[in-house]
């Protein structure tokens, strides 16, 4: 069941970072200063990466149940909307001091990689 929770998370995470993505690209590129949207950018591509391990965490608790791949695919959701969502906001806000809250999301995204790994060496 965890596995299957993280597959779809993943799956709709990647959809989520395409429609970001081609909505930085086509909408704000003419409305975004140049570094707010280079902000956006690196959330829609932080996203993507992560909507990717969201479905490595998916199949290998599929396979091998874990602790440890449960704690990734967690630390990987959580991680990618604290880091992306807060950029995101950042971008499309303008408000800079929301950049304070990036690093959190950053350091569960960080925890999430070395969680994964854990889960894939027990495995």
């Amino acid at each position: 069941m965890t596995g299957r929770l993280f597959l779809v998370l993943g799956a709709l995470s990647g959809f989520l970072s395409v429609a970001a993505g081609a909505f930085g690209a086509h909408a704000l590129r003419q409305r975004l200063p140049p570094d707010l949207l280079a902000v956006f950018e690196t959330a829609a591509r932080y996203q993507m990466f992560h909507a990717l391990a969201l479905l490595a965490v998916g199949l290998l608790a599929a396979r091998v149940p874990s602790q440890a791949a449960t704690a990734a695919g967690w630390l990987f959701a959580l991680g990618t909307v604290i880091f992306s969502g807060s950029l995101y906001a950042l971008a499309l806000s303008g408000v800079r001091v929301l950049g304070a809250v990036t690093p959190l999301g950053g350091v569960a995204l960080l925890a999430g990689w070395l969680a994964l790994a854990w889960a894939a060496l027990r495995s």
